[in-house]
């Protein structure tokens, strides 16, 4: 047979078009172009040394050995209470404007005057109660032990002060809490070369004191009454997403922080006696373990105390409900603090408050002209009937003279003595004309 034959009865190859190797071959080739040269050939870009392949080994095995961690008993409920977030630092560093300008970033709601602790709504699934510690070592204690979140105030012109510290050492002492620091008053630094030293200066002195790597953020001015809105935003989303890791105090005790308190003190004893025990009835969300009925508490600053009662009441500011949802609605951004009078509120007994102010609030109807009309009004006497019951009395040990007692031509009568009406005055005008015409015939 001659060649030529042969090639033209061989099999000619053919792809495979189906299977599990062709759709291996197909995904591989898609993207190849859309691969860089370290992907397409990783083993020429590896590390040449044994020395730079051991610090790589090491610094993955660190990383991930940092997220080890002793394993807790997670208390929380599956509806959880609001977190508590402490504002600590000096005096005049910024606190008051902090939570101020927060409140605002979450629920673009001002509040002007902050007293108590103040909840606000910040996600579906999380809510947050802002409260401002004092500079006494009692607030200091109670903050560290309830505190999940503590947002550490720092000046930036002055540096670290007294109560940073003392703060610190009892964090450490009552269990550590989340702690990020804030550096405030960076617009009193000038120079950029002293900002940027100072600002590296602090950082690594809070490192220390926390630990390496701990948050700090930077405020750098105010500008009306306010802190920069980015720099705010940016803080209110550390916040709103930080994870906690239950503490020691906090699981093994039950605690709850007063948001709210009323005195249900008898009046009748306050009467009798000023100085008498009270007796007080303090709302808030209960946290830690439960809360046992005839428990005995502590209240800082008034010493131990036995419960008379607990009872459960609705939530005043409840999460949004469990429909699926990107983001919250503006009205489901609830803003609750007693204390603090939000928009003229008054609650009752059953922590429900109901807003008063709306439209006809911005009205000013109560003017001068309007006092006077709306007095006029209300008269339900006419003038005569209250000159006629007016009283005039000249002489302590007298009776009072009324102005039913005098006559027209202003001479007293005696009190059984009848006052002249319409007709008796017509005769009398009647006579006198009768004898002012006789005197007249009789003159001429």
């Amino acid at each position: 047979m001659d060649t030529s034959e042969e090639v033209a009865t061989k099999k000619v190859h053919r792809k495979r078009q189906a299977g599990r190797k062709a759709e291996k071959k197909n995904a591989k080739n898609e993207h190849v172009q859309e691969l860089t040269a370290k992907q397409k050939n990783p083993k020429a870009f590896t590390f040449q040394s044994v020395i730079k392949g051991e610090r790589k080994f090491r610094r993955k095995e660190d990383i991930q050995a940092k997220k080890h961690h002793v394993p807790e008993v997670d208390r929380t409920p599956l509806e959880p209470p609001p977190i508590v977030v402490a504002v600590v630092g000096p005096p005049q560093v910024g606190k008051s404007t902090l939570i101020r300008c927060l409140i605002k970033n979450f629920t673009k709601t001002p509040l002007s005057v902050i007293k108590g602790p103040v909840t606000l709504i910040v996600g579906k699934k999380r809510r947050i109660t802002f409260i401002e510690c004092n500079n006494d070592i009692n607030s200091m204690i109670d903050i560290a032990k309830v505190a999940d979140l503590v947002l550490l105030l720092i000046d930036a012109s002055f540096g670290f002060e007294m109560e940073i510290f003392e703060f610190l050492n009892i964090c450490q002492v009552h269990g550590m809490p989340k702690i990020m620091g804030v550096l405030t008053h960076l617009d009193m630094l000038k120079n950029n070369k002293t900002l940027k030293t100072t600002k590296k200066m602090l950082k690594h002195r809070f490192w220390t004191e926390v630990y390496a790597g701990a948050k700090l953020f930077y405020l750098s001015g105010i500008v009306h009454g306010e802190y920069m809105k980015n720099e705010v935003k940016n803080l209110g989303r550390f916040i709103a997403v930080m994870k906690f890791r239950p503490l020691i105090w906090q699981t093994t005790h039950s605690y709850v922080l007063a948001d709210r308190i009323e005195d249900i003190t008898p009046e009748e004893r306050l009467r009798a006696n000023p100085r008498c025990d009270r007796s007080l009835c303090l709302y808030g969300w209960a946290r830690g373990i439960p809360l046992q009925a005839t428990s005995s508490v502590h209240i800082p600053g008034c010493g131990d105390a036995r419960l008379a009662g607990v009872g459960f009441l609705p939530d005043p500011c409840p999460l949004p409900e469990a429909a699926k949802k990107r983001s919250l609605v503006e009205k489901e951004r609830l803003l609750y603090a007693p204390f603090s009078g939000v928009g003229g509120i008054v609650y009752d007994k059953d922590a429900v408050y109901v807003d008063l102010a709306g439209s006809h609030s911005y009205q000013n109807n109560r003017g001068v002209d309007n006092e006077l009309v709306s007095s006029l009004m209300d008269t339900k006497d006419t003038i005569e009937s209250k000159l006629e019951k007016s009283e005039l009395v000249l002489f302590s040990n007298t009776k009072p003279i009324r102005s039913g007692e005098f006559t027209e031509t202003g001479a007293h009568s005696p009190p059984g003595a009848a006052l002249s009406t319409d007709d008796d005055t017509e005769e009398e005008e009647e006579e006198n004309e009768k004898e002012e015409v006789e005197e007249g015939d009789e003159e001429a």
